[in-house]
């Protein structure tokens, strides 16, 4: 096999066949509830041959199809395996119970994130009982710089690290109040640090404000973060001391679970 692959002929039938059902499930991970004839189009690939991938792929778990439909999607089999993947496999497990605590007393969408790549991915969320008008969803991609979730992850992340990780960001701007300027956005971590916690206030998703706060493991290392989301004519900043309370103990416990024995937000000065 390896004489077929540098020989600088077409790969085998065997890698070519790997490459196209990698390639089925990065597009139906990029848009769901997708037809056959888009992913034809998209991939270059002809119908009866992304037909016969999806049947198979269908029949093992990894992908479903809509009742009464042509359309497919990612099956939950696929998160599971993508979840096994993470380097902290108990982390979502050690975290759904807080989480619906938090959804419980604040009423809002709770959302669990882990840094990938130079983004942070929800990994595990508890929708608020009401409306919240933002989209979200696990598995979903978010930018570092105007989310609480990536400023935690950020400001208490070891500062070469953090420069490595920023090197690959992009600081877009997604609203009036996106910080896209890198010294205004380690200004911002700074603060984030000395007061405990991370917010995001309007700066990803109009009308929408975030608190958030890191969780740590043994090593005391930032390894996800949980945060709270509200439409903003539901946040009290009255209440926000409250919410980020509750926030740090749930990290805290979280933290202590994972192996952390002095837990950084405890330690500020």
């Amino acid at each position: 096999m390896d004489d077929d692959l540098n020989d600088g002929k077409q790969p085998p039938e065997s890698v070519a066949a790997v490459l196209k059902v990698f390639a089925i499930l990065q597009a139906l991970s990029e848009r769901s509830d997708t037809g056959i004839s888009e992913l034809s189009v998209r991939l270059a690939m002809p119908k009866a041959t992304v037909y016969r991938f999806l049947q198979t792929m269908k029949t093992l778990g990894y992908v479903r199809q809509e009742t009464d439909s042509e359309r497919y999607g990612l099956a939950m089999k696929t998160f599971e395996l993508g979840a096994k993947a993470m380097q902290y496999p108990d982390l979502i497990d050690l975290s759904k119970h807080h989480m619906q605590m938090l959804a419980d007393a604040t009423g809002e969408t709770v959302h669990l994130g882990t840094l990938i790549d130079s983004e942070i991915i929800y990994v595990h969320k508890v929708d608020s009982r009401h409306m919240l008008g933002m989209y979200s969803r696990v598995g979903r991609r978010a930018p570092l710089h105007c989310t609480a979730i990536g400023k935690v992850l950020m400001a208490w992340e070891h500062p070469e690290r953090r420069a490595r990780v920023l090197a690959g960001a992009e600081f877009q701007r997604f609203r009036d109040k996106t910080i896209t300027e890198p010294a205004a956005f380690q200004a911002e971590l700074d603060r984030v640090r000395a007061q405990g916690f991370g917010e995001d206030r309007e700066e990803f998703d109009d009308h929408i404000r975030c608190l958030g706060v890191p969780i740590f493991d043994r090593l005391g290392q930032p390894i996800a973060g949980m945060s709270v989301s509200f439409p903003t004519f539901r946040y009290d900043e009255a209440k926000a001391p409250e919410v980020v309370a509750m926030l740090q103990t749930a990290s805290r416990d979280i933290s202590a679970r994972l192996g952390c024995t002095r837990f950084p937000l405890d330690e500020r000065h």
